[in-house]
């Protein structure tokens, strides 16, 4: 069986294709790459860049991710407006900032919407959520949470990346 280290999100995914997974939340631990035979990370955009802690992780780790399978996954509400060619290249910026950053030029990249938790925001990032999510024509009810991802979509990407992997392993 493989072993795909996950530093943050895609695991249900996976693991339906039997595919053994960690998932590790950037800053939290240092995990042994040596061990995993494929790798994903996952990170959301945040004021036009990506988590700090995932940035340096990958920084500091792409010299180790070898010829093994790799990917990244982009969460963003942005991805509701993909129609938009306006947004689409801002949100290809942002992956290409993120590969200058890091140094790591991922062979596979997915870009999802994620979910809108407006429960849990206060009401200054309630009030720029809503505005964000009403011009991509999503839910402005801040009294409950949305989950916009693509989730048939996800596993198509979780099958891609096993196949990667099975053709790795060959």
């Amino acid at each position: 069986m493989s072993r795909v280290l996950i530093l943050y999100g895609i695991a249900e995914g996976l693991s339906t294709y039997g595919v053994a997974t960690d998932v590790i939340q950037a800053g939290t631990l240092d995990p042994a790459l040596y061990v995993y035979d494929g790798i994903i990370v996952a990170a959301s955009i945040h004021a036009g860049r990506y988590q700090k802690a995932v940035e340096q992780w990958v920084r500091a780790h792409t010299h180790e991710f070898g010829a093994r399978p790799t990917a990244f996954v982009s969460v963003c509400l942005a991805v509701l407006q993909k129609s938009d060619p306006k947004v689409r290249a801002e949100l290809a910026a942002i992956v290409t900032g993120f590969e200058t950053t890091t140094g790591w030029q991922p062979p596979m990249v997915k870009q999802v919407a994620g979910a809108l938790l407006y429960t849990r925001y206060n009401i200054f990032k309630q009030w720029i959520m809503k505005r964000i999510v009403a011009k991509a024509g999503g839910d402005t009810d801040v009294s409950r949470d949305y989950d916009y991802t693509d989730w048939a979509d996800v596993r198509a990407f979780a099958d891609e990346f096993r196949r990667l992997l099975a053709a790795a392993a060959a």
